[in-house]
Formats: structure tokens, C-alpha cells, sequence
């Protein structure tokens, strides 16, 4: 039908409308995410895990998802567990076409930093590294998560030098491969013995090559019809004020009292806090046991007849709203939508300096601000404690956990709850690699 010159021609024609079609790539300048054609950039976010060990891999269902993302209003999905070796460029390019944007956790349940023995290994940063390699090909791909509530309390602060550690040596290894500069940063519960130290920690220092490069929170404050000061959003607000690098909400959504009403969303992404956050992720797509799910796939089954419903909750199909849940969403991200400055118009380097490192304090945040950060396969001693000292050199690797707490677990236990099934099968063949 088409002579050979022309066939090389209708190549290279698709070609430069897939490079066309590519949404701009996103980038952290001081204190705020920019779009690579200067606009700045809020999230409107979505947790989305159908599947424990990956959901990037089925493209048809990613095409599905992402039309109905459309229609909410979403221009992000938070993807918390993946696997580097497989094929995700049919979900990237649906997500792509669709106008959203991938935060990625590097971390998985064997490789996450623990926080009551953390470590920093090369066995993690391979890992971390080969998650980086995968998804920086993606022009989609907006951020990655060196952890996911690796603190969630004062007492296990110690923790935090191996966060950081973590931070550091990721941009190094980014910066070797000469890839883009996809930001990175951590999400931390939201821990007011923790407030503003753990933010603070990761963000200081006169070594820019040591700093996060966004930090993000796990929020469940503001529920039902709260309000900004009586939810402590205010308080929120306070404590990012000046802060040096992006800072966003990584998890929000109450689910009681019900309905829910998603109003924080007024607040995150209103006058009141879109001068200094960028924007939401709301917790999350897809309902199931813990019922915070804003879509289905059908009606609930017997697990024991379908191997595509764990817990009897169906991991595919065509969304089907959860009423007045989406909805309520859906009209909020409607009303909202900040411009905020344009990066021609932005100076940060002016006005927004690090913050000063925390120092330890007697029966809360224990480490040491200013104390250098543990080198890779140390584990914990006194590292960036108090004393300063140097921990113990060590090359074990962390053992896995399906802890509500770990990095690369949600908040609370939600999706340890609902993906129970998937979870055991991961545990039982780290059990077995071990």
C-alpha cells in the first residue's frame, strides 16, 4: 500500500507526535514545583495500588483509570510499590495522554529503612537505583520517595540520618547517570512530636548535595466538615512558612465521619495554603476493606472464586464511582485551581535560604543536625545522634516487614489491610530468598 520512502516517512511522523504528546516535564525550584514550559505546579492528586507488587503494568486498565481520573480532575497518582523489570510504558503513556503525572516510592518491603534498626546499604540503593532507572525514562514521572513513614514517633528519630543518607546518595547516583533531575524527597507521618524537626532535618545543611529535594506529609486531620484552624491546618501552615523546598500533603482523606466532603482541599489548594504547599494526594482509588476508595471494579465476591479479588474486592475492570464520595471530590478540585507565579517571574535564591538544623532534645527528636550523615552500609550506633559519633560498619540488609509503619507502607495499616493476600506472597518469597 505505501512505497518504501514513504513508510520511513509515517515513522518518523509518529514519532515526533509521541514526542509531541509528552506532557512537560516537572521540576523543584526552591520552594515550588515548576512545569519545563514555566508554569508552576499543583497536585491534585490519587493513591493508586490496585495490586500490592505493581499496577503499572496492565495498560488497558491504566487506560480505563486514567479517563476516569480525567473526569475527577486528577493530574497525579501516587504509585507506592512497583517492579523495576517490567514493561511500564503502556500505563506511563496512558497516564501521559491523560494529563497526569507519577510520584514513585523507590522503596518496597524488603528494602525499606527501618525505623527501630535503620540501615542504609548497597543491597537498598541497587534497589532504589534500579526504580530510578526504570521510571526516569517517563517525562510523566514527577518525583520519587526515598521512604514512606519510615518515623512515626519521637522515639525512633535516630532513624532519620539513614532518610537522609538515602536522599543523598540517590541524587548522586541521578546526577552520575546524567538523568533528569527528578525531584526527590520523603513522605512522613504526620507526627507532632516529629514537627518541624524531621521536616526541618531534611532539608538543611550547607551541602545542597545532602538536602531533600521536596518533603511531603501523610495528613488525616481535617475530617468532615472541619475548618482550617480548628483541623490545625493553621499550624501546617505555620511550620512550612519559609520553607526551602517544595512541601506538599502525600496522603489526606478522612473516611468518618461520612460522607466525605474532601474540604481541606479548599484550604491546601486556597489563598490560605497555596502560597506554600503544592497542592494534595487524596488516600485513595480503589475501594476495598478499608474503605477509602473513591471507584470500584463490581460489586464484592468470593475471594476464593476470583483471583483478581483480594479480600473479594475485584482489581480490574470498569471504574464505577463511589457515591457522594467522588462526587464531593470531583466538585472540590472543580473550584480550585491556583496559577501561582510563573518560574520567569520566581526568584527563590532572594529570599528562601535552609532552615536551621534541629538539635536533640531530652525525651524528643534525639539527633543532631549538624552531625555528618552515616556512610553507606553503616548501621546505627550514634550516628547524627547528640554525640556525633560514628555508627558501626555494617553491610546487612534490612529484613521485610509488612508493618503499618515501614517505609513503603500506607499510613495506618491501609494497605496492609486491604491487600492482605498480595502482601503474605511478597513475604513469603523474601522468606525464601532469605
Amino acid at each position: 500500500m505505501f512505497g518504501p520512502t514513504i513508510l520511513p516517512l509515517l515513522a518518523i511522523l509518529s514519532a515526533v507526535k509521541d514526542v509531541g504528546a509528552a506532557l512537560p516535564t516537572i521540576s523543584a525550584v526552591g520552594s515550588k514545583f515548576f512545569t519545563s514550559d514555566g508554569n508552576q505546579f499543583f497536585i491534585k492528586g490519587i493513591a493508586y495500588q490496585l495490586i500490592p507488587t505493581d499496577p503499572l503494568v496492565d495498560a488497558d486498565q491504566c487506560k480505563r483509570d486514567a479517563k476516569q481520573m480525567q473526569d475527577l480532575g486528577a493530574n497525579v497518582i501516587r504509585v507506592y510499590h512497583v517492579d523495576p523489570t517490567a514493561d511500564h510504558k503502556g500505563c506511563m503513556d496512558a497516564f501521559d495522554d491523560a494529563g497526569i503525572y507519577l510520584f514513585v516510592d523507590l522503596d518496597d518491603f524488603p528494602t525499606q529503612i527501618q525505623p527501630t534498626a535503620p540501615s542504609w546499604n548497597q543491597t537498598q540503593l541497587t534497589a532504589f537505583s534500579a526504580v530510578l532507572d526504570e521510571f526516569q525514562k517517563y517525562d510523566n514521572t514527577a518525583g520519587v520517595f526515598i521512604g514512606n513513614e519510615v518515623l512515626t514517633t519521637a522515639e525512633v528519630s535516630n532513624a532519620a540520618p539513614y532518610v537522609k543518607a538515602a536522599v543523598r546518595d540517590i541524587k548522586a547516583y541521578r546526577d552520575s547517570k546524567n538523568y533528569r533531575k527528578i525531584p526527590i524527597g520523603y513522605s512522613a507521618a504526620d507526627v507532632p512530636g516529629l514537627r518541624p524537626m524531621l521536616q526541618n532535618y531534611l532539608a538543611c545543611g550547607e551541602d545542597d548535595a545532602e538536602r531533600a529535594e521536596f518533603y511531603s506529609l501523610n495528613v488525616y486531620e481535617w475530617c468532615g466538615d472541619s475548618s482550617y484552624n480548628g483541623s490545625g491546618y493553621s499550624e501546617l501552615e505555620k511550620n512550612a512558612t519559609g520553607y526551602n523546598v517544595p512541601i506538599f500533603v502525600s496522603e489526606t482523606g478522612c473516611r468518618e465521619p461520612r460522607p466525605r466532603l474532601f474540604t481541606d482541599q479548599s484550604a491546601i489548594l486556597g489563598p490560605e495554603m497555596a502560597g506554600t504547599w503544592s497542592g494534595a494526594i487524596v488516600y485513595e482509588w480503589i475501594e476495598e476493606t478499608n474503605n477509602y476508595g473513591l471507584i470500584s471494579y463490581g460489586p464484592k465476591v468470593d475471594p476464593q472464586a476470583s483471583t483478581d479479588a483480594l479480600e473479594g474486592y475485584p482489581r480490574s475492570g470498569t471504574p464505577s464511582t463511589v457515591s457522594p464520595d467522588y462526587g464531593n471530590l470531583k466538585s472540590q478540585w472543580a473550584t480550585m485551581n491556583p496559577t501561582g507565579v510563573k518560574l520567569s517571574a520566581y526568584s527563590a535564591s532572594a529570599s528562601i535560604t535552609p532552615p536551621a538544623c534541629p538539635t536533640s532534645t531530652a525525651g524528643g527528636w534525639t539527633v543532631n543536625g549538624n552531625a555528618r550523615l552515616p556512610s553507606l552500609g553503616q548501621t546505627l550506633d550514634s550516628a547524627a545522634t547528640a554525640s556525633g559519633a560514628t555508627p558501626t560498619a555494617s553491610g546487612t540488609a534490612p529484613k521485610a516487614s509488612a508493618s503499618a509503619t515501614g517505609g513503603g507502607t500506607i499510613t495506618g495499616g491501609k494497605e496492609v489491610t486491604g491487600m492482605i493476600l498480595g502482601l503474605l506472597g511478597v513475604m513469603l518469597g523474601f522468606v525464601a530468598y532469605l
